[in-house]
């Protein structure tokens, strides 16, 4: 290497005496070894070694600089001990590329001493630089082998005119014979004093773990150990995600201050930097210049937290990405060529106490979590009603997540949510409605059908009560899940933090609940439509007993009445002799003989009579006929059915008509009935004005009862002006009655009835 450096004056620098013996040089040359190795002996640090050769080396030779370097396996030569000038130019830790004219790059190549003799400006390369700044004239440099491998070299230079002495590569060749003795046997002490030092941090690690310390106290006891060790100025520990996002878990500043960006700070992967280039290829990184970094995270680290160089080393927990070790300098030097693989090794270490920290909390999590469930799913099923159990999973989930929780209902008409249960921490009544806006968990929620997260919202410069009560409260971190009720998206439950970024995996732990919360809705709502259906089915029986008791005392009851005085009077009138008794009696006759077709007018009305001595498909085609809108009607079978299924399907159809000619303003019908998979189906459509709701107290909703209670189903679409579509559902229970049953259940008629 172009050697570095030389004193403040010349001491020292010349060729030797010739009174002084080799005798007397090899003297000097074993002085100078034993106080090298006194220090190896004593278990002086590497560098305190390195130092004292590079010093030893230039008293030795008659020169002005003696430097020590190492190379690296990424084609660089690292300075580990300067002697003389230029010192201050080139600090320990600089690096420079190898490549050019240079004697680094001569040895190197070689693995043979070289010399250059004289420096005339053909120098060139990175290294020349060191040539220039030392004012360098020659120099000589020899390989350090340690265990068979090229360590490095010893290089000496002097500012002199003439060259060094012919056998300044053989002396320092004896020197570094000796020095790489005394390198071997420092790094293996200080191998053995790291392996120590690591064993020690991670059984402190350990300690904390087997001690069931909280995750975010071992990961900064993590961050702390590591930076301790390699004698970094940061260490960060960072956990990934699937979305391409890294949270920063646990900090270590040698200042012992807080880290710029707080614990939970999350920032999106991308660009150059040393997190990014260590997660997207698996394998340890390292920036030595941030000078064109990119990225969210890369700028943070040059900007904020100031670094210089950094080394980034992954981390697999159990088999899977789990994030990685960061370590950085601040200071204008490069991080050590081997920090990668002590970063690495200690790593393998790392995974198993954040797997067993995450063991031991995934199992707390979970007790807490099914203690929660079990009192919300009893009061689930104890039939608490709705807006209760709303309250108390508000409650659950608040103390659960150590934030604040809420239960909202979309309404899809005017898009909008509502509060319908509240954590007693959050301020906001229940019953609250708040628009849609842009930056809300839920809206996310409502537009995606997935679970949403909206961290560090800037509300200063939003309006509206949402960014309000944001501000007021605090919020920088929220998490919505949807409630899907029977395959719909009924609304959506909310948890908000005021204090740090919630959690990796909030999204998944709350869906647990929001799967509840669809049931209790889903329970909720059927006890209510069961209590509607039965209110319904009791109004529509007092209502047709109304409509019987009128018709019987409007028309049968009255008719009898006047029926029974005619007889009476004809019964006193032969008894006088008087008037005409086979005249009266032809009359009452008569008039029984009325009174007999009224009621059997009635009991038509409560069950057709052809429906029970034809069957379904002939009661329709009766329908058709008497209908006032022309019908195209379609009968696949001639089966029959059992009563309920048949007079279900008779009463929607007759339904359906009537709504069609009354309401729909129709002007064709098309109504088919088949058979399908032990399955009647039924579907009558019309060319009406639509706009149809059961809700809204259609007759149909009575139907449905009636339709639903066989298990069967019916749908209705009734989009205005795109007529109505009325379809049923019902399982069959065939029975054959004498009538003409297919086998084949093919297509047996087409009939057509046109009214004028």
């Amino acid at each position: 290497m172009d050697a570095v450096g030389a004193g403040a004056d010349n001491r020292g620098v010349g060729p030797d005496p010739p009174e002084r013996a080799p005798l007397a040089r090899l003297a000097e040359e074993q002085a100078a070894l034993r106080r090298v190795a006194t220090l190896v002996a004593r278990g002086a640090p590497p560098e305190e070694v390195f130092a004292a050769v590079a010093e030893q080396v230039g008293q030795l030779l008659p020169v002005n600089s003696a430097t020590m370097c190492r190379y690296e396996p990424d084609a660089t030569l690292t300075f580990v001990a300067h002697w003389g000038r230029a010192v201050a130019r080139f600090p320990v830790g600089t690096r420079k590329t190898l490549g050019g004219h240079n004697l680094g790059t001569l040895v190197f190549e070689t693995g043979r001493p070289a010399r250059i003799d004289r420096y005339d400006g053909s120098s060139s390369g990175a290294l020349s630089i060191v040539v220039r700044e030392a004012e360098l004239r020659s120099a000589v440099g020899t390989p350090i082998i340690v265990d068979g491998r090229l360590w490095g070299l010893i290089a000496a230079g002097s500012s002199l005119e003439q060259p060094l002495p012919p056998d300044a590569e053989t002396r320092l060749v004896s020197f570094t014979e000796l020095v790489a003795t005394a390198v071997a046997n420092a790094e293996s002490r200080a191998a053995v004093a790291g392996l120590a030092e690591e064993q020690a941090a991670l059984r402190r690690v350990a300690t904390l773990v087997a001690r069931a310390t909280p995750p975010e106290e071992v990961f900064a006891a993590v961050a702390g150990e590591v930076g301790g060790l390699l004698e970094v100025d940061f260490a960060v520990l960072i956990r990934s995600d699937p979305e391409d996002m890294i949270t920063v878990v646990g900090a270590w500043t040698a200042t012992g201050g807080a880290a710029p960006s707080p614990l939970g700070s999350r920032f999106e992967l991308g660009g150059r930097n040393v997190s990014t280039l260590t997660l997207r290829t698996g394998r340890p990184a390292r920036l030595d210049a941030y000078v064109d970094v990119t990225g969210n995270i890369g700028n943070t680290g040059a900007h904020d937290w100031g670094f210089r160089s950094s080394v980034g080393v992954p981390i697999s927990v159990e088999g899977r990405p789990w994030g990685l070790i960061l370590v950085a300098y601040s200071r204008d030097q490069h991080l050590p060529a081997d920090t990668e693989e002590r970063l690495a090794s200690f790593t393998e270490l790392i995974a198993t106490a954040i797997a067993n920290t995450e063991s031991r909390a995934s199992l707390a999590r979970l007790a807490e979590e099914q203690a929660a469930l079990r009192r919300v799913a009893t009061l689930v099923a104890q039939g608490v009603p709705a807006v209760e159990i709303f309250s108390a999973v508000s409650d659950e989930a608040a103390r659960l997540f150590g934030a604040r929780a809420a239960v909202l209902r979309f309404e899809h008409d005017d898009p909008a949510v509502v509060f319908v249960g509240v954590s007693e921490n959050l301020k906001i009544p229940a019953g609250t409605r708040w628009e849609f806006q842009p930056g809300m968990a839920s809206t996310q929620v409502y537009r995606t059908g997935r679970s949403a997260r909206v961290d560090a919202m800037d509300w200063l410069s939003a309006r509206g009560p949402v960014a309000g009560a944001a501000r007021r409260l605090g919020i920088v971190s929220t998490v919505g899940s949807p409630i899907v009720v029977e395959g719909r998206l009924w609304g959506a439950m909310t948890v908000a933090s005021a204090d740090d970024l919630l959690p990796l995996g909030t999204e998944g732990r709350l869906e647990k609940f929001t799967e509840l919360l669809a049931t209790a809705i889903a329970n909720a709502e059927s006890r209510s439509e069961l209590a509607a259906s039965r209110w319904r089915i009791v109004a529509a029986s007092d209502q047709a007993r109304r409509r019987i008791e009128r018709d019987l005392h409007d028309g049968t009851q009255q008719r009898l009445v006047s029926l029974a005085l005619a007889a009476r009077t004809a019964e006193a009138d032969a008894a006088a002799g008087q008037g005409d008794p086979g005249a009266e009696l032809s009359r009452i006759a008569a008039g029984l003989a009325d009174a007999a077709a009224e009621l059997q007018e009635v009991s038509r009305g409560i069950h057709p009579a052809i429906l029970s001595e034809r069957g379904l498909g002939p009661a329709l085609r009766a329908l058709a006929r008497r209908s006032a809108v022309p019908v195209d009607l379609k009968v696949a079978t001639t089966a029959r059915f059992s009563d309920p299924v048949e007079v279900a399907a008779y009463y929607v159809a007759s339904e359906a008509l009537a709504n069609a000619m009354k309401h729909a303003q129709a002007s064709y019908i098309e109504m088919s009935l088949a058979t399908c998979d032990g399955r009647l189906l039924l579907s009558v459509r019309d060319d009406g004005v639509g706009g149809a709701d059961p809700a809204r107290g259609s007759g149909l909703a009575g139907l449905a009862d009636r339709v639903e209670a066989l298990g069967g189903s019916i749908d209705v679409h009734s989009a205005a002006e795109a007529g109505t579509h009325i379809t049923v559902d019902l399982p069959l229970e065939l029975r054959c009655r004498g009538a003409l049953v297919s086998r084949r259940g093919g297509f047996l008629g087409d009939t057509r009835f046109d009214h004028a």
